[in-house]
């Protein structure tokens, strides 16, 4: 069985999902802020992202440089067919837990 995903891991899996692949840090902090309503700091976004590119979980290519003057190449990032199979095992293993609660938790002494 493969190492089970972290919670802030699973946030920026779907949040790349969610934006189509390709998608570097900053945008990937800003949907995950917007999603959940919690402040992230991309620079936690992106030491989740090299963590995720060593298991196997993503991978990246640098982008061209922007158009302004002095723009910089990005890191971009998309998700492996692990990747996609670790978020599934994931959702699966939640369901599976939740499966015959209340999900409000009433009564749960």
């Amino acid at each position: 069985m493969r190492e089970a995903l972290g919670e802030f891991e699973q946030l920026v899996l779907l949040a790349i999902v969610q934006l189509k692949d390709e998608v570097y840090g900053v945008p990937i902090a800003d949907e995950i802020e917007r999603r959940t309503g919690r402040a992230v700091s991309p620079a936690a976004v992106y030491v989740t992202l090299r963590r995720l590119e060593q298991k196997g979980l993503l991978s990246s290519t640098m982008s061209a440089p922007t158009a302004e003057r002095g723009g910089k190449a990005r890191r971009c990032v998309k998700l492996t067919p692990a990747g996609r199979e670790s978020l599934r095992v994931s959702r699966q293993v939640l369901d599976s837990m939740w499966k015959g609660l209340d999900p409000g938790l009433r009564g749960n002494r």
